[in-house]
């Protein structure tokens, strides 16, 4: 009896012979997210050349700021060196379409987030966006829209009426936006909309 209740509890703790697919699939999870955004941020990267390069800066400064060598820079121009020619692209912080003010949302939010010492109510979702793990679609926006405004009301004292009259201004034109002139794709009108933002915030 004894040699028997033994092999039945060694049974029970025995290691596996393989992974399970529902365990294979969680250990992969966080690797696709990773390879993804890796993905997602060198097709942004090239796109901001092309931005760059628009400005009129030379290969040798873009390659200082990307971090790119000079040849791999000059590569990424010269690939594109056919498409249509575009005006550089306006960074007035008054642009209404969606991207831009998904931007500024989102460049507010990073700013509440680093004052509050990462406590903010908005901090998780900003960490998700910034690596990757979310991606910036109508709901995700929406829930940064209500955690920023819970944020704003749960510490007045710690935030100034600079990040509420932002707040304000990017919320009204989130409600009814316009259409983007700019052809540029979604990701580097956000981006850029996000680093002006916190800039002018941080005066």
């Amino acid at each position: 009896m004894y040699n028997g209740v033994v092999a039945d509890e060694e049974s029970a703790h025995q290691v596996p012979e393989a992974l399970t697919e529902e365990q294979a699939e969680r250990i992969l999870v966080g690797m696709n997210e990773i390879i993804r955004a890796g993905e997602e941020m060198r097709r942004l990267r090239a796109e901001m050349v092309k931005v760059f390069a628009g400005f009129g800066w030379t290969q040798e400064r873009i390659a200082q700021l990307t971090d790119m060598s000079q040849p791999a820079v000059s590569k990424q121009m010269a690939k594109h060196r056919s498409d249509e020619l575009l005006p550089p692209m306006e960074v007035s912080l008054a642009q209404h379409d969606a991207p831009w003010l998904e931007g500024r949302l989102w460049g507010l939010a990073e700013e509440i987030s680093e004052i509050l010492d990462e406590s903010a109510h908005c901090s998780r979702l900003v960490n998700a966006l910034a690596r990757g793990r979310k991606r910036f679609t109508s709901q995700t926006i929406d829930e940064l829209r209500r955690l920023v405004e819970k944020d704003l009301r749960s510490y007045r004292a710690e935030l100034s009426g600079a990040h509420q009259a932002a707040y304000d201004e990017i919320s009204r034109g989130l409600d009814v936006p316009t259409k983007a002139t700019d052809p540029r794709p979604a990701s580097v009108r956000r981006s850029i909309a996000h680093q002006i933002q916190r800039d002018l915030l941080r005066g």
